[in-house]
Order: structure tokens, then sequence, then C-alpha cells
């Protein structure tokens, strides 16, 4: 059980490539990924025979570790309501453009921009899988979107959406172009209403962080699209405002 103890004190230095999925939801998802592979799992007492309904008939390489409910608390260090944890890891980290050249002729892809709160990262993951986006790209200064606040809050979506991260010295821009997509940057000084633009086929729509949202020198050189608000607002939070772009760009409206 050592992968899990102390939980809060890892999620502080990292895990090496390694991740924690909580709750039964997040598991699923990360037993059924094909992008993720689970390492181990650990369930309350309780629980255990819910984990096997969702491991199933799979072939399980992973050590399953049961402990009663108030050990399973001292091992990770704080209360498990779900009761049930797994470390997972991905299977393929890929590269910006190799992931950008495995897509179809119709992709729409999200790219995310200063992204350093990770609620808002597993809310971006969320609505990226909830309206079919085929790719995230994150710039290299977004937060860790395997960061176990991040998975919980994406439900999951972290460990399905495939996604990768840019270098610094990478210019998004450039390599969307010579991809084959279109760039365009969500902001309040957008040239067009969102509600008026169509998409085309290959779509990178990108997402700033509110506050200093994206770089001047960004938005020059995409097409721009704003939300209208009521007067005195100009932002929404950026997870609230990828739901609206995605439902639009998906055919939502």
């Amino acid at each position: 059980m050592e992968p899990f103890l102390q939980v809060r004190e890892r999620d502080l230095v990292g895990r090496r490539g390694q991740f924690i999925a909580e709750g039964e939801v997040v598991l699923r998802h990360l037993l059924a990924s094909s992008l993720c592979e689970p390492l181990a799992l650990l369930a309350a007492g309780d629980r255990v025979a819910r984990l096997m309904e969702l491991v199933g008939d799979r072939e399980l390489t992973a050590p399953i570790y049961v402990a009663e409910q108030a050990v399973m608390d001292a091992i990770v260090g704080f209360p498990i309501h779900r009761g049930l944890l797994g470390l997972g890891r991905r299977r393929a980290t890929p590269a910006a453009r190799e992931l950008l050249s495995g897509l179809g002729p119709d992709a729409l892809v999200a790219v995310v921009h200063g992204i350093g709160n990770h609620d808002n990262m597993g809310g971006l993951l969320r609505n990226a899988a909830a309206f079919g986006v085929d790719a995230v790209l994150l710039d290299a200064s977004c937060c860790d979107p395997l960061y176990r606040k991040a998975i919980r809050v994406s439900v999951g979506a972290a460990l399905i959406t495939p996604f990768a991260r840019l270098e610094a010295a990478d210019d998004a821009i450039d390599l969307l172009h010579e991809m084959g997509f279109k760039a365009v940057a969500l902001t309040p000084s957008g040239a067009q209403d969102l509600r008026d633009y169509v998409r085309t086929r290959r779509t990178a729509v990108i997402f700033g962080a509110e506050g200093p949202g994206l770089p001047l020198d960004l938005l020059a050189r995409c097409e721009t699209v704003r939300i209208p608000m009521a007067g005195g607002f100009d932002s929404l939070n950026v997870a609230t405002t990828s739901g609206i772009v995605l439902h639009h760009l998906t055919g939502g409206g």
C-alpha cells in the first residue's frame, strides 16, 4: 500500500509521472481508458464488491489492496468518503506535433494558455470530454491536468481526453497553422460574437487564464471571438466559458 501513503503530502511533490484516481466514477474511467493504466487499487472493505464490478472481466495485473475504512483513512492521511482509490499512469506522453498529426480532417482542439488553477483545469477537461473535443494542448505554464484535484473535478475526463503539453520554446500558432488548424481565441474584445462564428473543418480554440487573459501578440495572430454580456461584466470563469464555446462549436447553438 506504500503508493497510497499520505496522499496530500505527495500531491505537493509529485509522483514521477503517476497519479491518484479518487472515487468510483474516476476509477471507472481509469479502468476503461486506452490512454492510462492502473498500477494499484485500494478499496475500503465495504466497497470491494463494487470495485470488482468495475473491474469486471478485465485482465488486471495491478494489485488490489483492501483495508477497513478507518485503516484506509489512516494510510491516505484524510477521510476517503468514496472508499476507492487507484494509482495510475499515462501509457504514453505524445508531443504536441505528434498528437495533432494523428487527428482527422474535422478535428476540434482546445488550447489552454496560462491555466494555473486545478479546478479550472478539471472543468476545462470535463467540458472537452463532454463536447467531443479531439485533443487538448496545454502551454508550458499550465498546471498539471493529472494532479489529483484536477482529475477529481474533471470526473475522470483527464484520463480519457488526449492531451499534450507544448514546450516553452514552441510557437503554438505556428504549429497550429502548419497542421492545418484555424486558430480562434476567446477575448472580451473579440472581433465577432460567438453566436456569429462558424467553425471551419479544423479548428483550434484558445482559452486564457482569468485576469490576464491571452497575450496581445497571440490575439493578433488569431481570429477573435467574444461572448456578449450584460453591462458591467466583461468575462466569465474560464471553465464556464469553455462550456459555452464548445457547445456552440459542436453544433449546440
